[in-house]
């Protein structure tokens, strides 16, 4: 039983974060934005120290270099000046130069491959940063969009004018046509009362006419003249 519980309050839980989140996606979104903003900086400033210890090492590979080849031009003039204390003196110090420009050249290059890394890595966040304000913006529209479409899906569920009037039409339309069935009813009265027996008879041929026509007149008018 309190497994089943416990199963039930982890699924509720989950589905309340889910909703938390459906219900504040935007503000969601445009904090990791700015957390990923954030991030980009601080690599920016990363990739901007190690340029920075790349040129300082550079100048002082450069720099040595330099000072080796002086030293060795010193040296072969000491040597053909007989000075071989000189130039053992001189052989000592490029030899410590030297052994400072492998590790300094080996520094260049480690700095070098990290700061390709890190640059194509900043370059990746740059675009992704493009991509996901472009994405929010078409989210904020969407957002927009179903909020107006809310409104009115609740506007139109509440409001009963629409299923009214179309009720009204339906009946109106199905409804019988008065005048049709007031002349229906009075030829039903007729009929049962037999009132029209002899204008049905005097009609055929039988009997006096029990009703003038326009014909009586017309004859009438003629003899007259």
């Amino acid at each position: 039983m309190f497994g089943t519980l416990k199963t039930l309050i982890i699924g509720a839980n989950a589905r309340a974060e889910e909703n938390l989140r459906d219900h504040y996606a935007i503000e969601l979104i445009d904090q990791k934005i700015r957390e990923a903003n954030d991030s980009l900086k601080a690599a920016k400033f990363a990739l901007a120290s190690l340029m920075q210890r790349e040129r300082a090492e550079t100048r002082q590979v450069e720099m040595l270099e330099t000072r080796v080849a002086d030293l060795m031009t010193r040296a072969k003039e000491a040597l053909d000046n007989d000075r071989e204390d000189l130039a053992q003196e001189a052989a000592a110090a490029i030899a410590q130069m030297e052994n400072e420009l492998t590790l300094r050249r080996e520094t260049v290059r480690r700095l070098e491959t990290r700061i390709l890394q890190l640059r194509q890595s900043v370059e990746a966040a740059h675009r992704r940063i493009i991509d996901l304000k472009q994405g929010a913006v078409a989210a904020r529209a969407a957002r927009k969009e179903q909020d107006i479409q809310k409104r009115l899906n609740r506007h139109v569920a509440k409001d009963s004018a629409f299923d009214e009037a179309e009720d009204l039409i339906a009946r109106v339309l199905k409804r019988d046509d008065p005048f049709e069935q007031s002349q229906i009813l009075k030829e039903i009265d007729s009929g049962l009362d037999q009132a029209d027996v002899a204008d049905r008879l005097a009609e055929a041929g039988f009997g006096a006419a029990t009703k003038t026509t326009a014909a009586d007149i017309l004859n009438r008018i003629k003899t007259t003249d």
